[in-house]
């Protein structure tokens, strides 16, 4: 016979459980307050016009379909294509390049470690900064300078020329992130045996066969999970643009504009309050078509 719970039992239990409750209470306080209610508001007024001060105007679609006619989204959404296309795989390549580097026997490792991930934490401004004296339109840029001596080609406008502020954006991501990543691949190159490579050896692999049969199976986990994280990260993209494009008064043009800064202008230069939401909106459907199909495409792989 199962024996009945007492009063004083379920009194205890009520009390431990509002004990739980009050410690995840302040944490989802301030989730529904500063994340649910902002996206299911954000949701809501992307089905209206408003300026955030007149009345809400219900409009249907119509900020949807406004978007895809106005040019100055369009850009966005092609620069933010074009971003995450050459940032992504190019950012990888890097990350895992210098991990394997760094992961073996040489002097001064830890050193070289701290240098290449000291972009990712340093401030943005800061880095910016000397990014933007580096790669200076002027001809007394170092990269310029580069490019003159030795190259022996033509200076280049960088940040300051529509057709290369895109290229300086990728780069300078590249360089800013790929530290970070690369302490990702780190810990996934430590968690590979050394009883796979000994195997591998045996063998008769070589130092290629051993990484392309052994190292990148094994890194197939990490690599997956830096992809959806770069990919949710390019997608993200504003500050960087902000501050390599923006100019002085901060407008950055089509050239550079992404989809982020798009949301940011219509909301609070234009005043565009649904307008913004609905180009929110379509940014998160799009993170998330993306996402759902590296996903599948990760499933499909691991049970081939």
């Amino acid at each position: 016979m199962n024996t009945p719970i007492t009063r004083s039992a379920r009194k205890r239990k009520m009390r431990q459980n509002l004990v739980a409750y009050s410690f995840i209470a302040p944490n989802f306080i301030g989730f529904a307050v500063f994340t649910l209610g902002p996206i299911i508001l954000a949701f809501i007024m992307a089905f209206t016009e408003w300026d955030g001060n007149n009345p809400m105007k219900f409009v249907g679609v119509d900020n949807f379909t406004n978007l895809f006619t106005n040019d100055r989204f369009t850009s966005a959404l092609k620069n933010t294509i074009v971003y995450s296309i050459f940032t992504v795989p190019l950012t990888l390549i890097m990350a895992l390049g210098l991990a394997i580097l760094l992961n073996q026997k040489i002097k001064a490792r830890t050193f070289f470690r701290t240098v290449t991930f000291f972009p990712y934490v340093a401030s943005l401004v800061a880095v910016a900064a000397v990014w933007n004296m580096l790669f200076s339109p002027s001809k007394g840029g170092l990269m310029n300078q580069l490019l003159m001596n030795v190259f022996h080609t033509d200076p280049l406008k960088w940040a300051a020329s529509p057709k290369t502020v895109m290229l300086t954006i990728i780069l300078f991501s590249i360089w800013k992130n790929m530290g970070y990543y690369m302490v990702i691949y780190l810990a996934g190159l430590q968690g590979i045996s050394e009883d796979l490579y000994e195997a591998a050896a045996l063998d008769g692999a070589g130092a290629f066969q051993k990484f392309r049969y052994v190292t990148l199976p094994q890194l197939k986990p990490t690599t997956f999970f830096v992809t959806i994280m770069l990919t949710i990260s390019c997608f993200k993209i504003y500050d960087i643009v902000y501050m390599l494009a923006g100019g002085s008064n901060g407008v950055v043009n089509k050239n550079a504009i992404v989809l982020v800064y798009y949301v940011y202008e219509e909301a609070f230069r234009n005043w565009k309050l649904g307008s913004a939401s609905a180009a929110a909106l379509v940014l998160f459907v799009i993170v998330l078509i993306v996402t759902l199909i590296q996903f599948r495409g990760e499933k499909n792989y691991a049970n081939d």
